[in-house]
C-alpha cells in the first residue's frame, strides 16, 4: 500500500492528540477490565457461606421455600435459579441488573442463609468504575466518547504504523533495542497496537451496547428492523387459562429438569393470575443452546417455546460480542481478554514514555502538518460515517473543528 506522506503526518497528529487526551481513561478501562475478569474467583470464597449448605436427609419443597422467600425478602422474588448440586442453597431473585437481589434459603432447614445485593459488592464498584467512572450518566458518556475515539486511534494507528517502503522484522514485528529508549518504547506501543487491533475492535464492539447514545440508537435500529428478541421471548401477550388450581413450583422445576438445558436455568414466576411460568437458560459459552419456554401456571402445560434462532440477527450479534467482551466463551476467551487488557496497559504506558522522551521543553510536541495539505473526499466520507455511527465522537469533532477555526481566524486577524 502506497502511503501519502502528508496524510500520514495529518493522521499522526490526530492520533497523537486523541491518544494523549484518552490515555488516562484507557489505562483505567484496561486495568478495571482486567480486575473484573477475576469476579468469580474473588467472590466465590466470600459468598460460600451463603451459597453452600450442609447436606441433610431430605429437603423441604420448593413451594415451601418460595413462601419463606416471599415472607422474608425485602422485595418479593420474581424468579428462582435451579440448583445443580445438593449442597447449594436455593436462590430466589428479585430485580434485574444493578437492582438484583438474591435471597438464599437452606433447602433442608428452610432458614435464610443470606442475601447478596448486587450493587453492594466490591466487584460492582469495579464495574461502575469501568463503565461510568463512578459518576453515573455523565461518566457513561465520557466512557462512550473515549471508546469512540479509541476506534479512531486504532484506524489512524494502523495507517501510521504501515511501512512506507518494505517490510522489516525490526520495528514492525519486534522492537528495536539498540536505537535508544524513545524508539524502543515507540516500537512497543506500535507493534502491540498492531497485533491487538482486531481484538480491541471486537472488545469495543462488545462494550458499545452498554453505552447511552450508541446503545440507545442500536436498540432503536433493532426495533425498527425487528431484529431483537421476539415479543414472545418475554411472555408478551402470552396468558395462562385461569381454570383449576395453580401448579406447584416443584412441578415446574421438574419440567425444567426434564428439559436438560445447559448453563444456568432460571424459572420466572407468573405475574398475576393470567401470568405464565417461564423457564430459560443462560449459557454464554454456547449461545445457540439458549431457550425460553412458557408454561400455563394452572395446567403446567407448555404454551410456547422460543429457540435461539427465533432471536433477531442484531440481538444475536450483540449478545455474542458482549459475551466475548466479558470472556464468557471459556478459558481461552478469559485468557485472551486478560492478555488484551495487559497489552492495552503496556501500550498506553509505552506511548507515554515515548512521548516524554521526544517532547521538548516548552512544547507539547504535536506533529507538524504541511500547510498545503488538504483533506480528501474519501477521508471526509470516513469521518462522516464514524460521526454518524458514534454521535459523541461527531459532536466532539465539531467542537474541535470550531475551536481550530476560531484559532486560525484569530491568527489571521493578528497578522
Amino acid at each position: 500500500m502506497k502511503k501519502n506522506k502528508k496524510l500520514n503526518q495529518w493522521l499522526w497528529k490526530w492520533h497523537f492528540i486523541a491518544g494523549l487526551i484518552s490515555l488516562p481513561f484507557i489505562a483505567v478501562l484496561s486495568i478495571t477490565g482486567a480486575v473484573y475478569l477475576f469476579k468469580t474467583d474473588y467472590e466465590a470464597p466470600r459468598q460460600r457461606h451463603i451459597k453452600e449448605v450442609a447436606i441433610q436427609e431430605k429437603p423441604i419443597s420448593l413451594q415451601q421455600q418460595w413462601e419463606i422467600a416471599n415472607k422474608n425478602a425485602s422485595k418479593k422474588p420474581n424468579a428462582m435459579i435451579l440448583s445443580t448440586a445438593t449442597n447449594q442453597a436455593t436462590e430466589f431473585v428479585s430485580g434485574r441488573f444493578s437492582g438484583k437481589r438474591s435471597l438464599y434459603i437452606n433447602p433442608y432447614s428452610g432458614k435464610i442463609s443470606g442475601e447478596i445485593i448486587s450493587n453492594q459488592t466490591d466487584m460492582y464498584l469495579i464495574r461502575k468504575l469501568h463503565g461510568e467512572l463512578l459518576t453515573g450518566k455523565f461518566g457513561t458518556k465520557i466512557i462512550e466518547l473515549i471508546a469512540s475515539w479509541m476506534v479512531v486511534l486504532i484506524i489512524t494507528g494502523l495507517y501510521v504504523w504501515w511501512p512506507v517502503r518494505d517490510w522489516k522484522i525490526k520495528g514492525y514485528f519486534i522492537p528495536r533495542i539498540n536505537q535508544g529508549r524513545r524508539i524502543f518504547f515507540r516500537d512497543i506501543h506500535a507493534i502491540t497496537g498492531f497485533w491487538t487491533s482486531g481484538l480491541l475492535i471486537l472488545i469495543l464492539a462488545g462494550g458499545f451496547p452498554w453505552t447511552d447514545v450508541f446503545g440507545k440508537n442500536f436498540k432503536e435500529v433493532q426495533k425498527i428492523t425487528n431484529t431483537g428478541y421476539p415479543s414472545s421471548w418475554n411472555a408478551h401477550h402470552i396468558q395462562s387459562q385461569t381454570t383449576g388450581k395453580m401448579v406447584t413450583l416443584d412441578q415446574i422445576a421438574d419440567q425444567a429438569i426434564s428439559l436438560d438445558l445447559p448453563g444456568t436455568v432460571t424459572i420466572q414466576f407468573p405475574k398475576g393470575p393470567k401470568g405464565v411460568y417461564s423457564i430459560s437458560n443462560s449459557n454464554p459459552a454456547d449461545l445457540n443452546t439458549q431457550k425460553k419456554i412458557h408454561f400455563d401456571q394452572y395446567s403446567g402445560k407448555q404454551i410456547l417455546a422460543n429457540q435461539w434462532d427465533d432471536v433477531g440477527i442484531l440481538m444475536r450479534g450483540r449478545m455474542w460480542v458482549m459475551a466475548f467482551h466479558q470472556g464468557e466463551f471459556g478459558l481461552w476467551n478469559w485468557w485472551l481478554m486478560l492478555f488484551t487488557a495487559i497489552a492495552l496497559t503496556v501500550m498506553s504506558i509505552s506511548a507515554l514514555i515515548s512521548y516524554i522522551q521526544r517532547k521538548r521543553k516548552g512544547s507539547w510536541g504535536i506533529p507538524k502538518v504541511p500547510s498545503t495539505f488538504k483533506i480528501g473526499y474519501g477521508i471526509i466520507c470516513i469521518i462522516g460515517i464514524l460521526a454518524i455511527l458514534f454521535p459523541l465522537f461527531g459532536i466532539s469533532l465539531l467542537f474541535i473543528v470550531s475551536i481550530e477555526y476560531l484559532r486560525n481566524k484569530k491568527n489571521v486577524h493578528l497578522d
